[in-house]
């Protein structure tokens, strides 16, 4: 998925990997800010089972 990711993306080489380092940055981020609360609240995940 990666590979085809970054063959469809244009500009040389260099360019082609800050992009992608753009995007995974993009997505990190934004289920940082919308995934994983939603998740926590939606799975009642706030409760510690480790003891």
């Amino acid at each position: 998925m990666y590979a085809w990711v970054f063959s469809i993306l244009p500009g040389p080489k260099w360019l082609r990997v800050i992009e992608l380092a753009i995007i995974v940055l993009a997505v990190v981020a934004a289920l940082f800010q919308w995934g994983f609360p939603w998740a926590v609240e939606t799975f009642n995940l706030s409760e510690n089972t480790v003891s």
